[in-house]
């Protein structure tokens, strides 16, 4: 990732889009693009101090928790892990409800 990064590049993205981006340069996410991922899939971020805490849609209490360090502009590599793995969660479940939607109205 660039400090050229934008807002007007990730929205609109699909979840495909989103995981092969975060993929491709994982050691070197930036901190608020990583969050600006997480904003614009999971909703706003419950901020405490320096903790951007993300709650998943599905149930149970998963939730992501991204703490940006003083000092420094990268999200930590776990971080981006944990964010990719919520993203595909989120993924097989959209699909599972597109195949879900197709049985219905085949029948």
């Amino acid at each position: 990732m660039t400090d050229g990064t934008t807002c007007s590049t990730i929205y609109g993205m699909r979840t495909e889009e989103y995981i092969e981006k975060l993929e491709a340069s994982s050691a070197s996410v930036r901190f608020d693009y990583l969050a600006r991922v997480c904003q614009e899939v999971f909703g706003n971020a419950r901020i405490r101090g320096s903790h951007h805490i993300f709650r998943m849609p599905w149930p149970g209490d998963p939730r992501i928790n991204l703490q940006k360090v003083k000092g420094q502009s990268n999200a930590k590599p776990y971080q981006v892990k944990q964010v990719i793995a919520a993203l595909r969660k989120m993924q097989e479940a959209e699909e599972t409800e597109k195949r879900g939607e197709a049985q219905h109205v085949e029948k």
